[in-house]
């Protein structure tokens, strides 16, 4: 049988260890769903953490469609 080889983490870039405040952001929205708070409604998605680490944690770098609220 062959073993699964464990994938290799790429490190996290300089400018995506700084976390996003999605609260700033003009695509996050609270959600009614008490086990998925957090949207975006720019990549479609609820989760229970903050969409920005999320992204981070998953894309090994920051949010590129962030946008400050107005």
């Amino acid at each position: 049988m062959e073993k699964h080889k464990k994938c290799a983490k790429r490190p996290l870039s300089k400018n995506s260890n700084k976390i996003i405040d999605c609260h700033k952001c003009e695509h996050y929205y609270v959600t009614w769903d008490k086990d998925f708070p957090h949207g975006c409604k720019a990549i479609g998605f609820k989760s229970k953490r903050l969409p920005s680490i999320v992204v981070r944690d998953n894309s090994y770098a920051k949010c590129l469609l962030y946008k400050n609220k107005n």
